[in-house]
Formats: C-alpha cells, sequence, structure tokens
C-alpha cells in the first residue's frame, strides 16, 4: 500500500507557506521542487517542501 504523506510548500524567496499537498513517499523518495506563483511575491517562484504538522 502506498504511503501518502502531506507536505508543505515553501517559497524560497519570501519564505511564506503557500500550498499543502500530498506526496508518495515511494514513488517519489526525494524532496519536491515545484515552481509555483506565491501570492506574497507576486510571481512564479520555486518552492521547496516542509515538513507539515
Amino acid at each position: 500500500m502506498a504511503q501518502k504523506r502531506q507536505v508543505r510548500l515553501e517559497c524560497t524567496v519570501c519564505h511564506s507557506i503557500n500550498y499543502l499537498t500530498k506526496r508518495n513517499t515511494k514513488a517519489v523518495p526525494d524532496k519536491l521542487e515545484l515552481n509555483k506563483f506565491c501570492k506574497k511575491c507576486r510571481k512564479v517562484t520555486l518552492h521547496k517542501e516542509t515538513k507539515a504538522k
């Protein structure tokens, strides 16, 4: 059975947490890095995975 873990995506520019998503830990062993729109920066920036509470 696949293990899904909830993760937060944090902007690398302003360090605000903008997105919550789930990641399959067995299929994707590396941390997520996605280009997403940051509401605070008002542009597309790199978002990296952080731990979810």
